[in-house]
């Protein structure tokens, strides 16, 4: 059997922490310190020494006063570490008293642990009532109600499906998928939970979207055959082999109850069928709102939270049924180690990732620029390794108008899949970008263009449920075919986000020659930059700073002028 241990033996990454955890590089929940209690240490002289005490009741005199004597000379100090004896006055004990518990409850919305009477998560604001899993990111952050524009939504998309085609929008989901759950009550909700996928739908059902404008495609489970085109077969029966056990773990955060492998079978049918009535024809687009997500299982692992991976299963399916090439874009924060590998080598497949990975130490460590695939199949992987938290739409939206595109026009795609992580988006806990609606919005609508329009959105991370409810439902919206809201046609990136853009360029350039042009136009705006901040830095460096005592004596004036406090203005005679 492969990597799979009992639950019970498992110790769990999770902490109970009231920030939002930013994943680091030795596991997707992120570390936290040890909580154990400290007990102060005994200063009694004789502690442990057996000895028994006398009331007061019955020792001599001579004993009593000498105690007195001994309080009357202690400091406070020795008031506060001296340890309760047993003459001392406990009347008012009361055994049956509780002890004094600290309210505690995780937010519905991030998962943080919030401490005391609050009603509003000191992380992401989000009421300790949110009706989010009841109309997902149309309820109200702020109370138990719904927001304004829900009925605006509902009526501008009243009866608006396409009637004029036969083609439409279709999406996948079953129930059955949300029985895959951690059970080991440990001292934090795992993130990777079933209210992800009850927020989005949610969110669609509060809109009219789906059920509504969307339409359904029935769910089956995956065969062994189709998974063995992915997987390798010790892999399979791992993964099927938890459906046996009450608790099982992959890894320390990948965990199986005995639905995990049904619903991975499940997650896994539905892309293949999303994928076929794409490509033939029978739909014009879809989503794929399912868990457990894929893109980390390898061929021969289950890890990050993935038991099999889907994408690669909808890419096989699609060539299965005729789409020659396929393009796999997956903007998921983490680098989709398990897809790059299983299409490694393959010439048919171009798969392209913009992820964290400040230089490896973000989870899992794999993508960097120079991975670019093997045997034979160099360039056909693309990595866009982001080298700080934080980032954005307008590095985003740069990278795909930079490199995303310009490789993929090329490529010319039968088919394409979106790999689509939502943990890039802010307030996301693991994945500290920042990321809106309208830049998934806008990135979707730029892929929209490739392979005939003919695309499948596969839903991976995301663990922020009003941010990956409200992203989904902006996605979904331009696969009905929805213009953007908001134009971020001439995006200006961070200067680290540039240098990135820059890096893999220089390496992806040998692979598509139609990205050096590109490559000497950014040359120079990064030239622009550093002379920018070069005049800057000499602007300060020239600047006289005067001393401080200046600021109260005759030299005051000279000294805020020097300090750049004051500015002298020339006026003409």
């Amino acid at each position: 059997m492969g990597p799979l241990t009992n639950g019970e033996a498992e110790k769990s990454l999770d902490k109970p922490n009231n920030q939002a955890q930013c994943q680091g590089s030795h596991g997707r929940c992120g570390n936290s310190g040890s909580h154990g209690t400290k007990s102060r240490p005994c200063r009694e002289e004789n502690c442990g020494e057996g000895d028994v005490g006398v009331s007061g009741k019955d020792a001599p005199a001579d004993v009593l006063n000498k105690k007195a004597a001994q309080q009357k000379e202690m400091t406070l100090e020795d008031m506060y570490n001296q340890d309760l004896d047993d003459e001392d006055d406990d009347s008012d004990w009361d055994p049956f008293q509780q002890p004094l518990e600290v309210m505690k409850w995780f937010c519905t919305n991030c998962t943080m642990l919030n401490l005391g009477d609050v009603d509003h998560c000191e992380v992401c604001q989000e009421h300790r009532e949110s009706g989010i899993l009841k109309q997902g990111c149309f309820a109200s952050a702020f109370d138990s109600g719904l927001t304004e524009t829900v009925s605006d939504t509902r009526e501008r998309h009243k009866g608006s499906q396409d009637s004029s085609s036969k083609i439409s929008t279709v999406v996948g989901f079953d129930e059955r998928m949300l029985l895959h759950s951690e059970v080991q009550l440990k001292s934090h909700p795992h993130p990777e939970r079933p209210d992800r996928i009850r927020a989005i739908s949610a969110s669609l059902a509060t809109a009219g979207i789906f059920p509504g404008r969307c339409h359904p495609i029935p769910a089956r489970e995956i065969t062994r055959e189709e998974l063995q085109m992915v997987h390798s077969v010790e892999h399979i029966e791992t993964v099927d082999h938890t459906g046996h056990m009450y608790s099982s773990y992959f890894t320390p955060d990948t965990y199986a109850n005995e639905h995990s492998a049904r619903a991975a079978r499940l997650a896994a049918g539905l892309c293949a069928d999303l994928a076929k009535a794409i490509v033939s024809g029978h739909a014009k687009n879809g989503f794929a709102l399912v868990r457990p997500p894929g893109h980390h299982a390898g061929v021969i692992q289950a890890m990050g939270f993935c038991l099999h991976n889907n994408a690669a299963v909808a890419a096989l399916a699609a060539q299965v049924s005729g789409a020659k090439k396929v393009l796999i874009v997956d903007w998921d924060v983490h680098h989709g180690n398990g897809t790059q590998e299983i299409f490694d080598q393959n010439k048919s497949v171009l798969y392209i990732s913009l992820h964290r990975h400040e230089g490896g130490q973000f989870y899992p460590g794999t993508g960097a620029a120079d991975e670019v695939g093997t045997m034979g199949a160099e360039g056909y992987c693309v990595n866009v390794p982001w080298s700080r938290a934080g980032v954005g739409d307008n590095d985003y939206i740069y990278a795909f108008q930079h490199v995303v595109l310009p490789i993929a026009s090329e490529f010319a795609p039968d088919f394409t899949i979106i790999s689509a992580g939502f943990d890039a988006a802010r307030g996301d806990p693991l994945g500290c970008c920042d990321v809106t609606p309208a830049g998934y919005e806008k990135m979707t609508h730029m892929l929209s263009d490739l392979s005939g329009g003919k695309m499948l959105v596969i839903l991976e991370g995301g663990y922020n449920l009003r941010s990956i409810s409200s992203s989904a439902t902006a996605v979904i919206k331009v696969l009905l075919g929805e213009s953007p809201g908001c134009e971020l046609d001439t995006p200006l990136p961070s200067r680290s986000g540039l240098q990135t853009v820059l890096e893999v360029l220089e390496i992806q350039k040998k692979y598509w020659p139609a990205l050096g042009s590109s490559l000497m136009k950014l040359q120079s705006q990064l030239k622009m930059y550093s002379v920018q901040n070069k005049k800057k830095q000499i602007k300060k460096s020239r600047r006289a700073v005067a001393p401080l005592f200046w600021k109260w004596g005759r030299k005051a004036l000279l000294y805020h002028l020097l300090n750049g406090h004051l500015h002298v203005t020339q006026k003409g005679w």
